[in-house]
């Protein structure tokens, strides 16, 4: 039975109740958890309150600020941590971010700002973290991070996220050999597409989706709940045996050729 009773678990990327972050938190919650949450500050605070008030029912134990390209709040984020519960056994890492104009169009186009910020916030933020966390998984811990398919192969106007999933999922690799001495496992979940926030950048997120309904052996596409579980099944001792693993949950539709 999947159990994480007094487990400490740190939930990045939740935006809305469509987030996979959501989904993931929820089932992490109901295997008895206990969570942290992380919220993307705004100057007026919409944020804060809008996640803050759909976490509520998970009763989080700590609620931060976390912008992760500012390296002072990423500090003061497990500093917080430290404080709260003196370790922590699960982070979970839900975050991508690229410019809508760099998602449509040619690749060639991408300009380099926008590149450079794609890369900042979707990959090298997991490095960061997983920094910030590793001395406080005292005994052992799991880090799950998100990717697509659009890491390994072209997705129409998925761009230059599709860099960026490459470099997080060879993050995930190059972490998972240097924390595993310590017992620490990094894995990822190529999740098939979902209507999300972060996804709705993406030109043309319905048709990617209808096509996956249509060529994907399930015959749909996944849900958050369906990932969520996945995630709490990788942050849990049924997984001991399981790192630098992107395991797919997307229906079937990767094993496709046409």
């Amino acid at each position: 039975m999947l159990d994480l009773t007094g487990k400490t678990a740190l939930v990045t990327g939740i935006a809305n109740n469509r987030s996979i972050a959501w989904g993931i938190a929820q089932q992490l919650h109901a295997a008895g958890a206990d969570l942290g949450v992380t919220y993307l500050p705004d100057a007026k605070g919409k944020m804060e309150k809008k996640v803050k008030d759909l976490v509520e029912p998970l009763n989080p134990s700590l609620f931060l600020p976390l912008n992760v390209q500012n390296d002072e709040q990423m500090a003061e984020t497990f500093q917080a941590v430290k404080a709260q519960w003196g370790k922590i056994d699960i982070l979970v890492h839900c975050l991508a971010f690229a410019n809508r104009d760099d998602l449509t169009g040619d690749f060639s186009a991408t300009s380099r700002q926008g590149f450079q910020t794609a890369l900042d916030i979707s990959a090298y933020s997991l490095v960061s973290l997983a920094n910030g966390a590793k001395p406080l998984m005292t005994e052992g811990g799991s880090i799950v991070t998100l990717t697509y398919l659009g890491g390994v192969r072209v997705v129409p106007n998925y761009n230059v996220m599709g860099i960026a999933k490459a470099a997080l999922e060879m993050n995930v690799r190059y972490l998972a050999s240097e924390m595993g001495a310590h017992n620490i496992r990094v894995n990822g979940i190529s999740a098939g597409p979902i209507r999300t926030l972060a996804s709705s950048a993406v030109g043309g997120i319905l048709d990617m989706i209808h096509h996956v309904e249509e060529i994907a052996p399930l015959g749909r596409t996944v849900t958050q709940e369906e990932v969520g579980k996945t995630a709490a099944f990788l942050c849990s001792d049924l997984s001991s045996g399981i790192t630098g693993q992107i395991l797919y949950v997307d229906s079937g539709y990767n094993i496709m050729g046409m």
